[in-house]
């Protein structure tokens, strides 16, 4: 800790003490060193040194820090290193003498240097000769306190000496030596000898020249020319110039500067400011780079923020089905852009923006390239995700160069796809940077009136979420509504999609329009390629009825798991649930929809399904009609717990139970169809706000309405219990059965024209058109296998 408090010392003591006060520039003068003289005994003195040639501020101070600041100003091995006390200057006197002053022995520097026996000065200037050869500070101490303690000893002064000599430190041995307190032998004398040596070997006084006004030395004014130079170039602080130097390369000329404080907070301060001003020059540079090259925006066809495109459009109405009311409330907008006046002459206005609202898949895109195509104007779109990005700002900067293009190319149509996405309900809870894009929005329809002849259209899947201010009149004027097709309207489009496949003959389209009851044009379009695919696959020249009865299976009821194994138990216990629910299907009283496909083939996340398709679109729907789907979907926990018993029964009846609970909450809560003294009311949107006695009464009505719907199921499956059987072993035998299948079945009848599945091993794929189609290669002869017949039925109970 000793040495590293002596180390750090001096750089702290400079700091505490920097003078504050302005440049000040003092020059000295210091006599050269005469000859030392070699005897062995030292010499008496009286010396009275002058200070006329020491600095005022010097003579003033009797501060640690100014001794140090002048004795670093004087290289080592001049005056410090006079042997004897006559070579020495006045200046190191009054250092010896302000050394002695009550503050410098008080303080740390001069209470370390006692450790050593050195004066401050002497610890200043040979402090960095403690490392030179190999001696420690502990050593040197060491030595120094046995040396002290034993005054008399030659032997201890000669160890002492000899480590000193190591240590390059010969001023130390003269000053002990000339002292005359310490015992002398001959090896001390020649140690002495050695000391005088290295100092008159190291001594630089006479290569420095004469002294001050001596051929060679600078003079008083010259010293203060270069005072005030170097004060110059430093900017403030305190300069230090020794006049040892003759200014030539073997005496150069020493100068110490210490800024001042002023001088250090301007020299940081302009650093800082520099440094700040880089950095944010730097990072526009990098910006700049960025958004030049594009970094952040879409790949392909991606394009530039300043540049937004028009697009040509090639479709037509024509090629736009089973939304007619939506055509022709948008073909007044063709018109609109074909010829305004038509429409001015009486007042009209342009409308500014129409609203396209629909389920996924209906055609709302389409509809608006109908538009631009029909009116032949550009077409601007820009999907609503596209707006934002990871930059606050971008979403406004896009709006405002999306409505700037369209208004160069005016007349023009802006196409902007899910809305909700930048459309959406503010808050008070949202940051600024979250409505910059909708207020711009609302900003720029706001900015142009009619006559601009631009028109803009949206499409959004979820209008409720749409902020007031953006679909209110004046912005968005009209709001079409693209609902999914009729069976007209799917018939329409399978017709158009069949045009660009080849169908067999005889294909009726009008069927299987009438079976996709629910599906969207999307999906309608989906289930044409996706014949053709497989008549592709199955090497077919053209595409059948039951590559499309097969498309339709696989959006309907999900893809089929054909690597799926099942054990033959689970088989059996998934065609009784599935036989539950076809005869739930056929004997229920009222069945608003009817049976269309049983099968036991895992698809999409159900081990069994059991498909129904109404005959017809269905727009409202009885109480009645809920009861039987309510009984419907109990079909399948009734059945396994007929032929299983409660403890057996498995776990895929939750998703039965859950479609059950749903209709019949929904008829109690939402369409008062509940009894039990609830007042016909709308519980469902405000059943959190409700009472507990009243959402008790709400929950007892639907647990009393599943229980009737149960007792009703379970009375019919018992009294079709020999039914029941006949299905399930017959979904086991051929895996899957449609309506006109199942009505044989269960009447007893035998399907001749179908081959039954071989019962042990893993699930095969379904039959195809072909008895042998698509099932795998049958080795070793004929595979017989069998399950258990099921246990007997449980006796009658409701």
């Amino acid at each position: 800790m000793a040495a590293a408090g002596a180390e750090i010392w001096p750089s702290v003591a400079k700091a505490l003490g920097m003078p504050r006060t302005a440049t000040s520039v003092k020059t000295r003068a210091t006599p050269s060193s005469p000859a030392h003289n070699h005897h062995r005994q030292p010499t008496s003195y009286d010396s009275r040194p002058s200070l006329s040639t020491m600095p005022s501020f010097a003579l003033n101070s009797t501060t640690p820090v100014t001794t140090r600041l002048f004795s670093t100003s004087i290289t080592r091995g001049d005056l410090y290193s006079a042997p004897t006390p006559q070579t020495r200057s006045p200046l190191q006197d009054l250092i010896t003498r302000l050394a002695a002053s009550s503050r410098l022995d008080t303080s740390p520097t001069a209470n370390r240097n006692r450790v050593f026996g050195l004066s401050p000065y002497k610890w200043l200037l040979q402090r960095r000769g403690f490392s030179n050869g190999g001696i420690s500070r502990n050593m040197l101490a060491n030595l120094e306190a046995a040396a002290n303690r034993n005054p008399t000893s030659p032997t201890a002064q000669n160890a002492f000496y000899q480590v000193l000599l190591k240590a390059n430190m010969p001023g130390i041995i003269v000053e002990r030596y000339q002292s005359g307190r310490y015992a002398r032998n001959q090896a001390v004398e020649d140690v002495y000898a050695k000391a005088l040596s290295m100092m008159n070997s190291n001594n630089k006084v006479a290569d420095m020249g004469a002294a001050v006004g001596q051929p060679g030395g600078l003079d008083q004014s010259q010293l203060q020319a270069i005072g005030q130079a170097v004060a110059a170039t430093a900017k403030g602080g305190n300069i230090a110039v020794s006049a040892q130097g003759s200014g030539g390369k073997q005496g150069p000329i020493h100068v110490v500067v210490d800024e001042s404080l002023g001088s250090t907070i301007f020299k940081w301060v302009r650093f800082l400011m520099i440094f700040g001003f880089v950095c944010y020059f730097s990072l526009v540079v990098v910006t700049m780079i960025v958004e030049s090259f594009n970094s952040f925006k879409r790949t392909g066809t991606a394009r530039a923020d300043a540049e937004v495109k028009a697009e040509s459009q090639k479709a037509r109405f024509a090629d736009v089905h089973g939304c007619d009311e939506a055509k022709e409330e948008l073909q007044e907008i063709v018109e609109f852009l074909k010829n305004p006046d038509k429409f001015s002459t009486l007042g009209g206005k342009l409308p500014k923006g129409v609203l396209l609202v629909g389920p996924p898949g209906t055609g709302k895109t389409l509809l608006a390239r109908a538009v631009a195509g029909e009116a032949g104007v550009p077409f601007f779109y820009m999907s609503g995700s596209e707006f934002d990005e990871v930059y606050v700002g971008v979403g406004a900067k896009r709006v405002r160069d999306l409505f700037n293009a369209a208004r160069s190319k005016s007349p023009a149509i802006i196409f902007i796809d899910e809305l909700d996405a930048i459309g959406g309900k503010r808050n008070t809870r949202d940051s600024t940077y979250v409505k910059q894009t909708l207020n711009q929005l609302l900003t720029e329809l706001d900015g142009f009136d009619q006559s601009s002849q631009i028109i803009i259209i949206a499409a959004t899947n979820f209008p409720k979420l749409l902020d007031k201010a953006l679909t209110r009149p004046g912005r968005f004027d009209r709001h079409v509504s693209v609902d999914l097709p009729d069976v007209r309207g799917r018939l329409a489009i399978l017709q158009h999609h069949a045009k660009k496949v080849k169908l067999a003959e005889k294909i009726n389209l009008q069927e299987l329009a009438q079976g996709t009851s629910g599906l969207s044009g999307a999906e309608l379009e989906n289930i044409v390629n996706s014949a053709a695919i497989h008549a592709s696959k199955n090497k077919s020249p053209f595409i059948s009825m039951k590559d499309l009865i097969w498309a339709k299976d696989k959006v309907v009821m999900g893809a089929e798991k054909k690597s799926m194994v099942i054990s033959e138990k689970e088989k059996l216990m998934t065609a009784y649930h599935e036989a539950g629910h076809a005869l739930a299907a056929l004997y229920t009283a009222a069945q608003p929809i009817a049976l269309y496909k049983v099968t036991i083939l895992p698809r999409g996340g159900t081990l069994g399904h059991t498909a129904f398709l109404p005959e017809m679109d269905k727009h409202s729907w009885t109480t009645s009609d809920y009861h039987a789907r309510i009984d419907c979907a109990m079909g399948g926990k009734v059945a396994e717990e007929i032929v299983y018993g409660n403890d057996l029964v498995t776990s895929g009846v939750s998703g039965d139970l859950n479609n059950a609970t749903d209709l019949a909450f929904q008829m109690v809560a939402y369409f008062g169809m509940g009894g039990g003294g609830l007042a016909p009311m709308d519980f469902g949107s405000r059943y959190n706000n409700l009472s507990p006695a009243t959402r008790e009464q709400v929950e007892r009505e639907v647990q009393k309405m599943l229980n009737e719907s149960y007792g009703r199921t379970r009375e019919m499956l018992v009294a079709k219990r020999k039914e029941l059987d006949r299905l399930a072993e017959a979904l086991v035998d051929y895996e899957t059965l449609d309506k006109e299948e199942v009505l044989k079945v269960i009447k007893g009848e035998s399907l001749t024209d179908r081959m039954k599945m071989p019962r042990d091993g893993p699930m095969t794929i379904p039959i195809s058109s072909s008895p042998l189609e698509g099932l795998p290669p049958i080795g070793g002869g004929e595979q017989q296998g069998g399950s258990e017949p099921p246990p007997p039925a449980p006796p009658a109970s409701v």
